[in-house]
């Protein structure tokens, strides 16, 4: 029987699904040999009685199972139209041994299709369902061939064979098309009741109990249970563009560090109090609202040629479009899946300025098998009060940060940036404020954040960050920044540093989870009396409950929080749930 298949694979689409049959004890072996048929049984014993003939058979039989005849296959997402001739598939050559009868059956019959690429595949294995789409192929163009008075191609001896086909293959065929009909039941489904057909709906939600302690500072504050919500409507008109509206609410209260007179740390001046940052924790920015709804942020994201255009209308920050180089540390605008402190998250100095502006950044260098890959130039400028139209506001005449920044990735473990950023800063404004809650500083002591002199001031920054990956398993990162500011007028300039390192170990324990430990120095300035170094460290790690809900525990060591002497450690012990959908 075997002989006459193979003869007659060329003449007749019968011997087509009769030579697909064969090549079941191949799926069987990779699968499961549970599911051999008795034709597969019968083959065997055919290839045992005539070894030199059967073996070429079952490898055609091989060669041609692997057809993709059918929009219903695993991979149907990529299948093609039927295909013509047999020169349209790049991958099939005449010195193939299989090569005449896959051009008999192609451009006699038409049961073959292949993949967008112009490829064949044809040594790819293949599921007994997928083995059933194209019986079920075959069958449909049978149909066809006697409905175009073309039935003296199909003999009865070859319908006997295809209806034993059929008979084997009842249960896939049927399978299948119960899965055919229920994808199409909740595809109709999915389209009647979708949101949006260019929006996706992004939220975070984050619970955080937090408390402090050592001496005076435990003393006078207590555990608390805060928590910050984030929903985002992210919309992409072309495909490769971005709009994001986000709605934020929260009610995180910022704790109150003393000295040891119990006197407290912050500045006794209203305007200053909101300048000292130490300890800050990433939920707490943007959560100042008491839990009213507000709109934190308006941004659209789009390339321009190979350049990439980045507009914001409320809450831009200048990590939205800069490479921060921080790993495992930073989550994009102070989410919360990385560190716990905003000192952590990124160099202090993107955190100079905020708002509404424009960015762009370009790609420059080729990529080869040098070290330097290719890299980028950013710019950047952003207004803190840009919707304010009165005289010493609005786009230009209030406070601004103009950002540069040149990107450089050299091999595949090395990112380094070197950043540049001029900053105006009006009477009363603080240096780190990101334009976010209200002009309250982000990160940094009150001598870092408040001008010496009360009149306005402009500033010049300069900040490296390096993140190296020595392995999977551990990344390292760190950065320095020195802000020179200028008051305008009649004052003395003064100047602040900042620098930190950290260390991530990702997938410790399990996957998606993170190890981190992160310390240096918040932004400072030695200056009206201040001699002390901020230093700060915090350890934490991120547990990965599932692909939704994450639990980060972790601990923030603070030391002289206003720069002095007489101030007391703290420590603030955090347990944060974040969920995201």
């Amino acid at each position: 029987m075997s002989n006459i298949l193979w003869k007659s694979l060329v003449v007749s689409p019968a011997a087509l699904g009769a030579a697909l049959l064969l090549s079941s004890t191949a799926i069987a072996a990779t699968t499961t040999t549970t599911e051999t048929s008795s034709v597969e049984t019968s083959s065997a014993t055919e290839v045992s009685q005539e070894p030199e003939v059967l073996v070429k058979e079952t490898k055609a039989a091989q060669f041609l199972a692997q057809a993709k005849v059918n929009r219903f296959s695993n991979e149907n997402n990529n299948s093609q139209s039927q295909v013509t001739s047999v020169s349209q598939f790049s991958d099939v050559q005449p010195t193939d041994w299989a090569f005449q009868a896959l051009q008999s059956l192609v451009e006699r019959y038409g049961c073959i299709a292949g993949y967008p690429s112009g490829t064949f595949r044809g040594n790819r294995s293949l599921s007994r369902y997928e083995f059933a789409a194209g019986l079920n192929s075959c069958l449909d163009r049978v149909n066809e061939l006697i409905a175009t008075a073309t039935a003296d191609l199909v003999t009865k001896q070859d319908l006997a064979t295809l209806q034993r086909l059929q008979e084997e293959f009842s249960a896939e065929l049927a399978t299948l098309r119960v899965r055919v009909d229920a994808l199409e039941g909740r595809t109709a489904e999915l389209e009647a009741n979708q949101f949006s057909t260019t929006t996706k709906l992004k939220g975070e939600a984050i619970f955080a109990a937090t408390d402090t302690f050592g001496n005076e500072t435990g003393k006078a504050n207590r555990a608390v249970l805060q928590n910050r919500v984030r929903l985002g409507l992210e919309t992409s008109f072309t495909g490769r563009d971005m709009l994001t509206t986000r709605l934020s609410a929260g009610n995180a209260t910022a704790f109150d560090f003393r000295d040891n007179a119990n006197a407290p740390v912050n500045p006794a001046n209203a305007a200053e109090i909101r300048s000292n940052a130490a300890g800050k924790q990433t939920f707490e920015v943007g959560s100042t609202n008491r839990n009213s709804v507000k709109i934190d942020k308006l941004t659209y994201e789009a390339p321009v040629g190979p350049a990439k255009v980045y507009l914001a209308a409320s809450g831009g920050q200048h990590s939205d479009y800069a490479a921060v180089n921080n790993p495992y540390f930073f989550d994009k605008t102070d989410g919360g899946k990385g560190a716990l402190t905003t000192f952590a998250s990124e160099n202090p100095i993107y955190r100079i300025g905020g708002g509404s502006g424009i960015a762009l950044s370009v790609p420059f260098g080729k990529p080869g098998d040098g070290s330097l890959k290719p890299s980028s130039l950013t710019l950047g400028y952003l207004a803190s009060n840009a919707n304010n139209p009165t005289p010493s506001n609005g786009l230009f005449d209030g406070n601004y940060a103009a950002l540069g920044q040149l990107n450089f990735n050299v091999g595949n473990r090395v990112a380094l940036a070197a950043t540049y950023v001029h900053g105006y800063q009006k009477a009363g404004s603080t240096l780190f404020d990101s334009a976010i809650d209200g002009g309250s500083a982000l990160v940094g002591t009150s001598q870092a954040n408040t001008p010496t002199v009360a009149g306005p001031s402009s500033s010049n920054s300069y900040g490296v960050s390096a993140a190296i990956k020595p392995s999977q398993k551990l990344s390292l990162s760190g950065f320095v920044s020195y802000h020179d500011v200028i008051p305008e007028g009649a004052g003395v300039s003064r100047e602040a540093w900042s620098y930190g390192a950290g260390l991530a170990l990702p997938d410790f324990g399990k996957k998606g989870n993170v190890l981190g430990v992160f310390g240096g120095t918040q932004p400072y300035s030695l200056s009206a009396g201040a001699s002390q170094r901020p230093y700060q460290v915090e350890g934490f790690y991120k547990y990965q409950v599932s692909d939704n809900i994450s639990v980060t525990p972790g601990v923030i060591w603070v030391t002289s929080p206003a720069q002095t002497t007489t101030n007391n450690d703290a420590f603030i012990g955090t347990l944060r749930t974040t969920f995201s959908f």
